[in-house]
């Protein structure tokens, strides 16, 4: 089995080891019915739409 002929330094170990553990930002787009920032595939925050239909109850959604 191949073995390491070099040791790797500290930091060479933990910018492999920092690769792991990235968080993306969540895609953010903005809301068909009130334009607002959303994230996809969930109910709107601020209007509580989703796929065109009010599925949540907000003090500020109309119907």
């Amino acid at each position: 089995m191949a073995t390491p002929k070099r040791r790797k330094s500290r930091s060479k170990r933990n910018m492999r080891r920092a690769n792991h553990d990235k968080v993306a930002a969540p895609n953010i787009i903005p809301c068909p019915n009130c334009g607002e920032p959303a994230i996809p595939h969930r109910a709107c925050a601020s209007c509580g739409h989703y796929k065109g239909r009010a599925i949540r109850r907000t003090p500020t959604a109309t119907e």
